[in-house]
């Protein structure tokens, strides 16, 4: 009789993996046919930006993972001058991670190196396929890349907050400086 139940049992599972089997490949069918649909004659590599999604989402619970195990909590509030240092020093490590020319090396797996786009900055293209063209499109988008950085910043305040406001004090400086690079330059063009 217990033969028989493990017989069954094993049967029942066998079936059913054939039906999601059958349900798995029907899925990735209509999900290739709406990415085909979806790009038409441009690369649009919707699997990888999937994938980046999986990742960014998978980075952020593991993020609160820790800080349960850590017993850290999330501060219950953040002063107006924290989301200022947040936004700033965000702006400002997206722009050098996805434009400046000492992080070339980080994008250059994913990138065509075209010129420069501004003084101190890089234009580049992407130049990787299927997931690499995905992330290839994320480093070389200071605006898309800022989202995952500040992400990073607010995770690094919640685990790790002393060094991680000394990372925001000190891109927030940087940015204060790069601004008041760009003003010294116009003054000294105004009375050249």
């Amino acid at each position: 009789m217990a033969g028989e139940v493990r017989r069954t049992y094993r049967v029942g599972r066998l079936a059913a993996m054939d039906t999601t089997g059958g349900l798995l490949g029907r899925l990735r069918t209509w999900a290739r046919k709406q990415a085909a649909e979806y790009a038409g004659d441009e690369d649009r590599p919707l699997s990888g930006y999937l994938q980046l999604m999986g990742l960014y989402t998978a980075g952020t619970l593991g993020a609160a993972a820790a800080a349960k195990l850590l017993g850290r909590r999330a501060p219950n509030g953040l002063t107006p001058w924290d989301v200022v240092q947040l936004g700033v020093a965000s702006q400002r490590l997206s722009r050098l991670l996805t434009k400046d020319p000492v992080t070339s090396p980080l994008r250059a797996p994913f990138t065509r190196y075209e010129g420069l786009s501004a003084p101190g900055e890089l234009h580049e293209e992407v130049r990787a396929t299927g997931f690499g063209h995905s992330v290839g499109e994320l480093v070389t988008c200071p605006m898309c890349l800022s989202q995952w950085v500040a992400t990073g910043l607010c995770a690094g305040l919640v685990l790790a907050p002393v060094p991680t406001r000394l990372v925001l004090a000190t891109f927030t400086a940087v940015a204060g400086a790069d601004y008041l690079q760009h003003v010294y330059v116009a003054l000294q063009q105004a009375t050249d």
